[in-house]
Formats: structure tokens, C-alpha cells, sequence
């Protein structure tokens, strides 16, 4: 059992939380923890101070004090007036991890939400009630205010939710289950919009895609490295070992792994060819940089994953701080930098393609054998071609900019929440790159029969012709595309060596 605010929360923890909620509960010492920082918040209340967000008002009206009797009042304006976001609703999924973060920073104890409003959200992530969230609009500094206002607008009964795959409008959901609108105490609005869990989920998501990404372009590599008859020598171990990079390392080690007892790889030996293209030659570097990006991601995600967002962040019963943990610049930059990495390797990939079609050392052009009559396989390649440098256009850094917001208050925003998005793009772009490697890749194999390649590309190409048979004349390869996309977005192909 994983408890919200106790334990040290991992991408994968996240990821099985989205597939079965029921494996995150609060204990006792969480529920401790949420009742003592509600406790601290009354009491500032009941005090003389002027506390940001809790009895002022918000961003450039925190000058403006509000009464006690007015506090439950501005939370529920704040949420409503917030709740500005546009464009498509997020992916449900996306929706959940936004949950699932957010319920374990408030039961932190540091936000000032009531207890009631974390098992609420609890129980609606149980039972499968995910508020719609709008793509659009958050610039990623005081936190991701408007989709977390829309990620919100459900507790009050307000809004639309997903539910048994279709969207609702709110209240009739809560009427169905029962559940009551629930009415927001002091600081409990900033709390629940103020933080970065849009950015977050949009990394999580991210990452989880990527590593299969990653593993998945090793073993496409290796299958055109198959292909093609190229050299097994750029993968030596020694070679890796005098630029110590670890991801440079994991792939060259993963790729000795695909490529072993290959009888085309052995081939290869025989015949006069010096080296390989750097496509073939430098998958180790190219494709070991994006995972070293990839592992800083995770790493930063990791920590903001298990930290408090919001603002002001409430210490005791006399303190509460008003500070800057809601910008989103730790995690701007490093999404940044893994959407760069992830477009790289659909990049190497369309080389590799390109190769493929040459009809050199052996592959007729276009991997058809009555090419000119038939086109073979030549139009797939401009699909990568576009959706490459789609994925250029993608990777120019959101967190280059900030435009100020708040009348000057917010003078300095990350953007991070255009990374995510920019990021999740890119990576499912991919999936339709090596769909295409992937075909080619089998097709070439074809004219290296009876070699055989290790286990797992044999498994991962007995896969492919499960859905693709061997092009012989021009047929509809389009479809034949869709059907290796799909396996890999379920993840089909064998990747683990």
C-alpha cells in the first residue's frame, strides 16, 4: 500500500496509482499531518496578522484584507475565477496523474487543506470521477493556476468529469454517488490551484512513454543494423569505457545484447566495408544522450513529485511563508531538454530509414524487388520525414520566454506547462517513426534469409509480419503503418535485454 504524504512517490508508483487508485490511502499519520496544518491555518484567521492568500486578496490585490466572514467567499471565487482554460480537455490519464500529485502534496501537511477535501479527491479518483481539465492556459508560474482551477471545480460541484469513459457535467455525477458540493474553508482555494501538478503530470506521462521509447530504438536499430549487414564493432564494451557516459554505456551494452549470435552481423566481416554510417555507427552516442536526458528528467520529476507546491506554505500556527515553490522553471528546463533529446531520436531513425531504401550491399532500392512499376516503400520515408522536422519545430524551448502577467506581479514565468505539452507531442510522434523503421527494418531481413538475427529480433520481426506481411507488390502500406503504431503504443514489441 503506497500512503499520500509519507512515502517517497516514483514515477512507476504514480503510474500504477493511475491504473488501480485503490492502491494509495492516507494513514494516520497523514491525516495527522492535514488536520494540523488546517488547525494552523485557523488560527491565523483568528489572529491579528495579514496572511497572503488566507485573509488578503490575490496577486496584485494582496493589499486588500478580507474579513473572516468573507474568507470561505474568496476561496470559492477564486477557484471560479480562475477556471479560464481553453482548447481540447487533457488526456483522462493526465487528468488522474494532476490528481494523484496533487492529493499527495496537500496530505504534506503544509497547504492548509482540510481533510475532508483530500478524501474527497480520494474518493473521486476511486471512483473514477477525473474533473476535465482545458490544455490551455497556464503559463507556469503561481503554479499551474487555471487547469488546476478546472482540476478543482468539481468539489464544488461545478465543472465536467470524466466518468465510464464519457464526459459529464458534475453535479449529476455527485448526484448519482450521492456526494455533496463541498464549501472551501481559508487558504483551501490557493491550495488546491496554486502548484505545478499540470507540468508534473505532463513529465510523468512523458517519461513513462519515453522509456519504452528509448528501449524500443535500440531494438529498431539493432534490426536495421540487421538489415543492412553492418558492423557489431562500435558496440565493443572498451569503446564505452573511455567515454564513460552512462547511457552511451547502457545502449552500446544493449545493443551487443540484440546483436548476439547474429549470422548477418558475422557476415558482415567478409565483405570490404570500412565502417558504417553514423546512423548505424553512433547509436550508442546519439541514442545514449537522450537517455542521460531522459534520467535527468526523471530525476528532477522525482523530487517535485514529493514536494509542496502551493503559496503561502503554512509552517505552524504563526508562520506561513510567501515564497516561489509554485514557479515552474525546475521543470521547464529539464522538459526542454528531454523533448530535444526524444526528437533526436526520430531523427537517427529516419536516417536509418533512408539507408534502408539506398539498395546498397545486397537490399534492392526501395526494398521492393520490381521497383519502378511498384514504389515500394519510398513514400513512408517522406511520413518520418515530416513528422521529423515537425518534431524540430516542436523542440524550440518554451521556457525561453515569459511574458509577465498579475499587473507586474508575476513578472517572471516559466512556461512550463507548453514544455509538457510540446513534450508529450513529440514523443507520440514517435511512435509513428518506428513504426516505419520498424517495417522497413523486417523488409530488409527478408533479402538476408536464411541468416538469422538473435532471439529477440527474431521475436520483435515475427511480431511485425504478425500484422505486416512481406511487401511484394504495392498495396495499402498506410494501413500496415497504423497496425505496428498500435502495437507499440500497447507496448507489444520486446524491449528488455
Amino acid at each position: 500500500m503506497i500512503i499520500y504524504g509519507i512515502d517517497r512517490l516514483t514515477i512507476s508508483d504514480v503510474m500504477n496509482i493511475v491504473a488501480h487508485p485503490s492502491l494509495a490511502t492516507l494513514d494516520e499519520q497523514a491525516r495527522k499531518q492535514i488536520l494540523n496544518s488546517e488547525k494552523n491555518v485557523r488560527a491565523i484567521v483568528n489572529s491579528d496578522k495579514t496572511v497572503y492568500g488566507i485573509n488578503t486578496g490575490f496577486g496584485p490585490l494582496c493589499d486588500v484584507k478580507i474579513s473572516e466572514e468573507e474568507t470561505a467567499q474568496l476561496q470559492h471565487n477564486l477557484i471560479i475565477s480562475h477556471a479560464v482554460g481553453v482548447g481540447k480537455p487533457i488526456d483522462e490519464k493526465l487528468s488522474k496523474i494532476m490528481m494523484i500529485a496533487k492529493i499527495h502534496a496537500l496530505s504534506k501537511g503544509f497547504s492548509g487543506v482540510s481533510l475532508t477535501v483530500v478524501e474527497r479527491m480520494i474518493e473521486m479518483l476511486q471512483k473514477n470521477i477525473i474533473p476535465v481539465v482545458p490544455e490551455q492556459g497556464s503559463v507556469g508560474a503561481s503554479g499551474d493556476l487555471a487547469p488546476l482551477s478546472h482540476l478543482v471545480l468539481p468539489l464544488l460541484g461545478l465543472g465536467q468529469v470524466w466518468h465510464e469513459g464519457e464526459i459529464h457535467d458534475t453535479a449529476d455525477i455527485l448526484k448519482k454517488y450521492d456526494l455533496q458540493p463541498l464549501k472551501l474553508g481559508p487558504k483551501e482555494g490557493l491550495g488546491l490551484i496554486n502548484g505545478t501538478q499540470f507540468i508534473l503530470a505532463h513529465a510523468i506521462l512523458g517519461l513513462d512513454k519515453m522509456k519504452y521509447i528509448l528501449d524500443l530504438a535500440d531494438v529498431a536499430a539493432a534490426m536495421s543494423l540487421e538489415a543492412y549487414r553492418g558492423s557489431a564493432s562500435p558496440f565493443k564494451k572498451e569503446l564505452h569505457e573511455i567515454r564513460a557516459y552512462s547511457g552511451t554505456q547502457e545502449v552500446a551494452k544493449r545493443m551487443r545484447r540484440l546483436l548476439e549470435d547474429s549470422e548477418n552481423l558475422a557476415a558482415h566481416e567478409f565483405c570490404d566495408r570500412v565502417q558504417d554510417p553514423y546512423s548505424l555507427r553512433c547509436v550508442p552516442q546519439v541514442h545514449g544522450a537522450s537517455r542521460n536526458a531522459y534520467e535527468h528528467l526523471k530525476a528532477m520529476a522525482e523530487i517535485e513529485l514529493n514536494s509542496v507546491t502551493d503559496n503561502p506554505i503554512v509552517l505552524s500556527d504563526e508562520e506561513a511563508i510567501s515564497g516561489g515553490n509554485f514557479h515552474g522553471q525546475p521543470m521547464a528546463l529539464p522538459i526542454d531538454y528531454a523533448t530535444l533529446a526524444a526528437a533526436e531520436l526520430g531523427n537517427i531513425s529516419d536516417r536509418r530509414c533512408y539507408l534502408l531504401l539506398e539498395g546498397k550491399f545486397g537490399l534492392p532500392r526501395l526494398l521492393a524487388e520490381t521497383s519502378g512499376l511498384n514504389s515500394g516503400f519510398m513514400i513512408p520515408q517522406y511520413t518520418t520525414a515530416a513528422l521529423v522536422t515537425e518534431n524540430k519545430t516542436l523542440c524550440f524551448p518554451a521556457s525561453a520566454d515569459s511574458i509577465p502577467t498579475s499587473l507586474g506581479q508575476e513578472d517572471h514565468v516559466s512556461m512550463g506547462s507548453i514544455s509538457g505539452r510540446k513534450f508529450n507531442q513529440v514523443l507520440d510522434n514517435l511512435v509513428n517513426i518506428f513504426a516505419v523503421e520498424l517495417m522497413f527494418a523486417a523488409q530488409g531481413l527478408e533479402f538476408r534469409r536464411p541468416a538469422k538475427c538473435s532471439d529477440i529480433i527474431e521475436e520483435n520481426y515475427d511480431l511485425v509480419r504478425s500484422v505486416v506481411p512481406k511487401l511484394e507488390d504495392d498495396r495499402l502500406i498506410g494501413k500496415d503503418m497504423h497496425a505496428l503504431a498500435q502495437l507499440i503504443r500497447e507496448r507489444a514489441f520486446v524491449v528488455e535485454c
